[in-house]
């Protein structure tokens, strides 16, 4: 693979010590997000998620939620952030222009992620709702910036590109069940319409979305397969679980092979095709 805008000898010297002051941040903010993480699987005690608020986010109170099993993705993610945290430590990545536009995106979503974690922990499932769509923002803009050229090399493309699609990608399926979660909560009667009618209009929503992110991003993968990861889950709820809709689950089926293919799609046609390097992004 051949060496990006972002390569490291185009980095500036003059900004070494924001460049610490960043390293130290995702690092400080990647352990807060652990510490998070753990509180709200309920290893301090603390109740588990699909338990807090009232059960708003378990598995059958929507017709958007996930089966349990989607959130093992969370360990890939958590162990993919782990490696990226350390990855922005090498001597080559401290003055990395790649690295001084994203770090500062990535710290803010860590925080993001915890404090999403405890506002439902606390059961205030609106403000929850409100804290996981600026993560959302938060990791679209990453995706923006990362897009724009290739990873210098394999690992790079494993570690951030691909931890940070897989973020998004997932992120994206819990924002709609984290507001489907919250209008349920809230009382919300759905205007007339069935809740099924809801539910697939939403879901036809987040496969726009995911062949958006496969236009913008030529076909990338990390954010495909973590979309489809978790509308495939939220077909297996509503086919298994105790809130049925064989409507719902056909509608996540198609969306998730929408996503796929095309990402698919567009990686065939993007080969060979980079996008001009942008100009250097400020810390």
């Amino acid at each position: 693979m051949t060496t990006s805008s972002f390569d490291t000898r185009s980095a500036a010297p003059g900004s070494r010590g924001t460049d610490l002051a960043r390293q130290l941040t995702v690092t400080a903010c990647f352990v807060v997000c652990i510490v998070g993480s753990m509180i709200g699987v309920g290893v301090f005690g603390g109740t588990p998620i699909a338990q807090a608020a009232g059960g708003a986010l378990n598995a059958d109170a929507t017709y958007l939620a996930p089966a349990s099993g989607a959130f093992s993705i969370w360990s890939v993610i958590y162990t993919g952030l782990g490696a990226y945290t350390i990855w922005q430590w090498l001597p080559s990545q401290r003055t990395s222009d790649r690295q001084r536009s994203l770090g500062w995106l990535v710290a803010a979503s860590l925080l993001l992620n915890a404090a999403w974690i405890l506002s439902v922990q606390a059961g205030w499932v609106g403000i929850s709702v409100l804290v996981i769509v600026v993560l959302l923002a938060v990791l679209a803009a990453c995706f923006a910036r990362y897009s724009r050229s290739p990873a210098a090399n394999w690992l790079e493309a494993v570690v951030v590109d691909g931890t940070l699609g897989l973020y998004l990608g997932w992120v994206s399926v819990a924002t709609c069940a984290n507001v489907a979660a919250a209008l349920t909560d809230s009382g919300f009667d759905g205007l007339g319409l069935a809740p099924e009618v809801w539910s697939i209009g939403i879901l036809a929503v987040v496969a726009a979305v995911g062949v958006g992110l496969a236009a913008y991003g030529r076909g990338r993968l990390a954010p495909a397969a973590a979309l489809a990861w978790g509308l495939s889950w939220i077909a297996v709820s509503r086919l298994t679980g105790e809130l049925l809709s064989s409507g719902t689950a056909v509608a996540a089926v198609l969306a998730a092979i929408a996503v796929v293919l095309a990402a698919g799609t567009y990686r065939v046609l993007g080969r060979g095709r980079i996008r001009p390097a942008p100009a250097p992004a400020l810390p």
